[in-house]
């Protein structure tokens, strides 16, 4: 799959979670919850790690306990559990090497791999912690929509610097734009959001623009769901430094 293709449906699944903020929370639960899940199924492939049904589980759990976690808890701050889920999920990426059978090769590697998965997907959950706090809606519509912007812009082949900088350049001028209509948020708080996601869209861009592993599907799913999950993380932390 190229890398247009990767953006292009990247781009898709941000205006997915844009759809589902507006729809509310439950909806939103669902899709963090599905984009965990679609992450660990890929993520083995991705890195090309070891034992790659057992790093998928682990990465799965973590991911979609995140977001059990988050729905659950009640008041602020909404991410208190988050570190006890991360945390279990990192006792299990241990588990999960003391029971594999094929020699424990490139232990140190599959380790690190399961844990930064779990991360990633846990990642998720900062969407549901988002829609939940003050201009939920509109901080999940404006960062999804200047996340999906950036995602499709990223899809021309204008490559090096001239692509990164018009990619965080068109991201920062759809979060402002985005929250300028929306109720509850400035257009400073969603060029900033712009700022974060386009960043995030174009290092990952050159991150994995000619990684080998993209050429199986799995690996080249988990590449399309990684930036919505991470972003899901960005949005609540600048939503609540810039409206509280």
């Amino acid at each position: 799959m190229d890398v247009s293709t990767r953006a292009v449906l990247t781009a898709v699944l941000a205006a997915l979670v844009a759809g589902a903020g507006v729809m509310g929370e439950v909806p939103l639960v669902i899709v963090a919850g599905l984009l965990a899940v679609l992450l660990a199924a890929g993520w083995p492939g991705l890195l090309d790690l070891p034992a790659r049904l057992g790093t998928s589980v682990v990465v799965a759990l973590g991911g979609a306990g995140a977001v059990i976690a988050v729905t659950a808890t009640r008041g602020t701050p909404f991410l208190r559990e988050l570190p006890v889920v991360v945390a279990l999920a990192i006792l299990l990426a241990f588990v999960n090497e003391l029971a594999r059978q094929d020699g424990r090769l490139r232990l140190v590697e599959s380790v690190t791999g399961t844990v930064t998965g779990v991360l990633v997907a846990t990642a998720a959950a900062g969407w549901v912690a988002a829609v939940r706090a003050p201009g939920g809606t509109s901080l999940v519509v404006s960062g999804a929509f200047a996340l999906a912007v950036a995602a499709a812009v990223s899809a021309v082949p204008l490559g090096g610097w001239t692509g990164a900088t018009v990619t965080t350049v068109a991201a920062v001028i759809a979060g402002g734009g985005a929250s300028a209509v929306m109720p509850q948020t400035e257009a400073i708080a969603g060029a900033f959001l712009g700022l974060a996601t386009g960043i995030l869209i174009a290092a990952l861009h050159v991150l994995f623009d000619r990684l080998p592993t993209l050429r199986r599907r799995w690996a080249a799913g988990a590449a399309i769901v990684l930036p919505v999950s991470v972003s899901g993380i960005l949005v609540y932390v600048v939503g609540r430094v810039l409206i509280g």
